[in-house]
């Protein structure tokens, strides 16, 4: 293989990497709010916070790309590529991180909330102090295995139009028309990054594992 096909295989490497790193990021953060909404005492908020959950859960996210970047454009909201699937995996995964959340709140003891309440705490500050983190502690690996399929999904920006690895691999197969071997490689990248989401998580969940 030639130095300009592995340098752009290296490049749609650099482009999935980069596409999940933001958008894992930007699904932790939209799932915390949307966590906070649904287990809030404001019945609105709730109702809103479970509509995004179950759309998002019930809808092919290939369906939601092809809509954000064939059919956005039309009614005048124009974006790159990278940015449109990027914000469309953060608004997709962070239902899932929600959810996460969502049943480690539920491992949150009742006396613990209490006990919040009665120093004087706010339920912001009962949520930002006390349920909030206690949540992602009983949740990290749950997120860990969000995080490893938002990894496997950025595959799907191949499909329109994005230049990340699969894409990459693709334009390289057809020059050199080995598909074994170039599929077979690609798939151990993604396998290599799921380890590593897997270990590291791993990692954490034993460093801040509550014990009781």
């Amino acid at each position: 293989m030639s130095p300009e096909n592995f340098q752009l295989l290296l490049q749609g490497l650099g482009t999935t990497i980069m596409i999940a790193v933001i958008a894992g990021i930007g699904s932790i953060l939209v799932g915390v709010f949307v966590t906070t909404a649904r287990v809030g005492p404001i019945p609105v908020l709730r109702g809103a916070a479970f509509a995004y959950v179950q759309f998002f859960i019930n809808v092919p996210l290939l369906a939601l790309l092809i809509l954000a970047v064939f059919a956005l454009p039309a009614a005048g909201f124009i974006l790159p590529l990278v940015p449109t699937v990027t914000i469309v995996l953060i608004v997709y995964e962070a239902a899932y991180v929600a959810e996460a959340l969502r049943s480690g709140v539920n491992t949150v003891a009742k006396g613990e909330i209490e006990a919040a309440r009665a120093l004087g705490l706010t339920l912001v500050q009962s949520l930002r102090h006390v349920i909030v983190p206690q949540s992602f502690r009983a949740v990290v690996q749950p997120i860990g295995n969000v995080m490893i399929a938002l990894a496997m999904n950025t595959a799907l920006a191949a499909v329109v139009g994005v230049l990340e690895l699969t894409s990459r691999v693709n334009s390289v197969n057809l020059v050199y028309a080995q598909p074994i071997l170039f599929y077979t490689s690609a798939g151990l990248v993604y396998m290599a990054i799921a380890l590593v989401i897997g270990v590291s998580t791993g990692w954490v969940e034993r460093k801040v594992a509550i014990v009781r």
